[in-house]
């Protein structure tokens, strides 16, 4: 059975999309930890990221970097903290995330409730970064 990102890579479940090319896919997290968070996934459904093969593992890098650079000049904050947790959907992913210290990492964070139109200005400022 596909997982729900390979839903969303497929357009079957909608997202708030940031980026794609033939072999990745960005989106927002829709339980952000804070205004940005980025998920980037492999349109190749492969259960855990350190199972890539590592051509795959480091263009995802690539193409996640291009995301994070987009996300300095959309938003402002210090940093963009990489987060790997392998754990909560099974399918690779990278979580970008802007953040100005550690704590803003911190899974036992509230995560943020945002309104549909926050989610798409969001995501339109990022895309006009790339």
């Amino acid at each position: 059975m596909a997982s729900i990102f390979s839903k969303i890579a497929a357009g079957e479940i909608p997202s708030y999309k940031i980026a794609e090319d033939d072999n990745y896919f960005a989106f927002l997290d829709i339980n952000p930890m804070v205004k940005g968070h980025v998920l980037v996934i492999p349109k190749q459904e492969v259960d855990y990221v350190f199972d890539l093969d590592d051509n795959m593992l480091a263009d995802m890098m690539i193409f996640a970097k291009k995301i994070a650079v987009a996300l300095e000049k959309a938003i402002s904050f210090h940093r963009v903290g990489v987060m790997l947790i392998c754990l909560e959907v099974p399918h690779a992913h990278i979580h970008l995330i802007p953040i100005n210290k550690e704590s803003d990492m911190l899974l036992s964070n509230p995560k943020l409730k945002l309104e549909q139109q926050e989610f798409e200005e969001i995501a339109a400022e990022i895309r006009k970064q790339i």
